[in-house]
């Protein structure tokens, strides 16, 4: 699992594949999104707007799976 940090509280889904470095462009993400192949919180997303939060976490089609962090917020994060 790869972690995203962002400054906000929170960040749209597809400015966050983009961030990750998952997508090239946000027409590559809307692309994705809309066909339903972007999940997060293991439910599909069909909004290309969907506001990500701290914790959330996005798994794209290949399997790959991004936890999203507010900055200031990773000192939270336990370690399993």
């Amino acid at each position: 699992m790869e972690t995203i940090f962002v400054q906000e509280k929170t960040i749209r889904l597809e400015k966050a594949l983009k961030l990750a470095g998952v997508v090239m462009t946000g027409g590559e993400a809307k692309q994705l999104i809309q066909a339903g192949m972007v999940k997060v919180n293991d439910q599909t997303e069909r909004r290309r707007g969907r506001q990500l939060q701290d914790r959330d976490v996005v798994t794209m089609p290949d399997g790959l799976q991004l936890l999203v962090r507010v900055k200031g917020e990773e000192s939270a994060l336990k370690k399993d």
